[in-house]
């Protein structure tokens, strides 16, 4: 079988824009790599986002702040807007002290290790007067795709989960044109415009993508032979588990707050430290170890590392 040979040719068109022209195709295959390309992109680039946020004064996000002009709804609403780059697996706190008047920007956070703002001059709040303060605290995130509020409720008084969008990447179009090789005038060419947030350019977009779609087309081509091994059921075990929130283990109450507090909102979180650095958590401790892992046990899902 012969390798596919066309070429890549990319070209910005905007801020965070570039067009990417790949020719010649054979019939059929522009349509068959720019529709697995797009939905790629739309689903599976990692990117960071606001997965919660508490602002001083507010208990809850129907409510308003003395000397902010927008309401707490319209200010997560306006945090939604803020994009961030940020890869690791754990959460990370970024704090926000600002004094009126005049605006306040994404800009103004102070940000944890390994977090950055990529619009810093968005807009997020105006305060009317010198007696005006904002003070707000927001977890961060990393993952993929979309993840409703409803996924992140807790029981943490003025805690407000939500909605995030993890990807970077704003737009996908792609559209087929005709070519020819020689004499032969049934080739594609497929054009693909790719738009992301500047948290991450499109070609690295496009890259990382194209090598996802390689390593599922690769399990299909050499598909592993082995049996399960205890690592995989193990593997299995964890990951069915990670998405189950910290208060679906039905932990009691102080336990559940002070992990809250601490930032381990689900299962993954509380796996991917150990044991031994769980019990150094504020208010947890060993004994507090001891009676997660039985809320652990009895989802089936497996003990703490040590």
């Amino acid at each position: 079988m012969n390798l596919p040979q066309f070429t890549v040719q990319t070209s910005n068109t905007a801020a965070h824009t570039v067009r990417f022209v790949l020719e010649p195709l054979p019939q059929g295959y522009g349509h068959t790599l720019g529709n697995s390309l797009r939905r790629i992109l739309y689903t599976s680039i990692n990117g960071a986002a606001i997965t919660s946020v508490q602002v001083k004064g507010a208990s809850h996000q129907f409510t308003v702040v003395d000397g902010v002009r927008e309401d707490i709804v319209t200010l997560v609403l306006n945090l939604k807007q803020v994009r961030l780059a940020y890869n690791s697996d754990k959460p990370a706190k970024i704090n926000l002290t600002a004094k009126g008047p005049g605006e306040v920007k994404a800009g103004d956070f102070t940000l944890s290790s390994g977090v950055t703002v990529a619009n810093p001059n968005l807009v997020i709040a105006h305060l009317a007067d010198k007696n005006s303060k904002l003070e707000l605290e927001a977890t961060v995130e990393s993952g993929t795709g979309y993840s409703p509020a409803e996924d992140r409720k807790g029981t943490i008084l003025g805690l407000i989960p939500m909605d995030a969008v993890f990807s970077p990447v704003v737009r996908v179009n792609f559209a087929i044109e005709a070519t020819r090789v020689g004499r032969l005038t049934n080739y594609d060419r497929l054009v693909l415009d790719v738009i992301t947030d500047g948290t991450v350019t499109p070609q690295a977009a496009v890259t990382t993508a194209a090598q996802i779609l390689v390593d599922y087309f690769q399990a299909i081509a050499t598909p592993q032979t082995s049996s399960p091994s205890s690592s995989t059921s193990v593997s299995t075990v964890k990951n069915s588990g990670s998405s189950i929130s910290v208060e679906e283990l039905d932990l009691p109450t102080r336990i559940a707050n002070a992990l809250q507090k601490a930032g381990f909102e689900t299962v993954a979180n509380l796996l991917s430290v150990p044991r031994t650095e769980l019990a150094k958590v504020k208010n947890v401790g060993v004994k507090s170890v001891k009676i997660i892992e039985i809320a652990l046990r009895e989802r089936g899902i497996i003990d703490l590392p040590q």
